[in-house]
């Protein structure tokens, strides 16, 4: 088989499903579109006519609804890393099925609620403009919640002032729960130094209604249509 008996995969499919090549293109880019059994996301890909291609069950051709992704960031990696580390492998799914991932998940995608580098926990990504704008323009209005490890000796007014700002409680002698509006980066970190107090580690338990809840370290899921911020 030579180069030039292989076509172009659009075509292929157009031939395949008896539709235009605009819907084909539509049918790759949705992800409903196999070649010899895997996920082929490129409609100009070559293939020879030896080649299985296939349109996956419940296939239809329109273009792909953005996506919103909730990863649980480990601590100590950038935003941009924790982004680029998102694949098929680390994904969540619910009792093995999910929306399957495809590479233009991540293009022109936001950092919706960024969160410090030495910081873990839940990060929204999002490509929604209506999500963004949930979560940036109406920032104060959703609530987010922190589990805040600490060492140190807090002053004596120090909760009295840690309140002035956010709904501050001790959940042991060096673990403090922080919830509030609004949270910056690096605010939690530079209050608690005010008061006396070193954070020795800090995670993001929960963005509005959505909890992080049991999302391992590196894990991902996709925002559900029945979640709400």
């Amino acid at each position: 088989m030579t180069t030039e008996e292989a076509i172009r995969l659009a075509k292929r499919v157009a031939d395949v499903a008896g539709c235009s090549r605009a819907d084909a293109e539509r049918y790759i880019a949705g992800g409903w579109v196999s070649v010899d059994g895997t996920v082929a996301e490129d409609p100009a890909t070559r293939v020879t006519p030896e080649q299985k291609v296939e349109l996956l069950p419940g296939a239809t051709p329109v273009e792909p609804d953005p996506v919103t992704i909730l990863m649980h960031k480990p601590a100590g990696i950038e935003i941009e890393a924790a982004l680029a580390s998102i694949t098929a492998e680390n994904q969540v799914l619910e009792h093995g099925r999910g929306k399957p991932f495809l590479r233009r998940h991540l293009f022109k995608t936001t950092a919706a609620t960024p969160l410090e580098t030495m910081a873990s926990g839940l990060i929204v990504f999002s490509q929604d403009f209506r999500v963004i704008r949930k979560l940036v323009d109406d920032a104060s209005r959703n609530e987010s919640e922190y589990v805040v490890e600490v060492d140190g000796q807090i002053a004596d007014n120090g909760m009295a002032k840690l309140g002035r700002m956010f709904k501050a409680s001790w959940q042991s002698e060096q673990r403090l729960r922080i919830a509030g509006k609004n949270i910056q980066r690096g605010q939690i970190e530079r209050l608690c130094g005010d008061v006396g107090l070193r954070v020795t580690a800090l995670r993001r338990l929960r963005i509005g209604r959505i909890s992080m809840g049991p999302m391992p370290a590196g894990g991902w899921r996709f925002l559900r249509d029945t979640d709400q911020f």
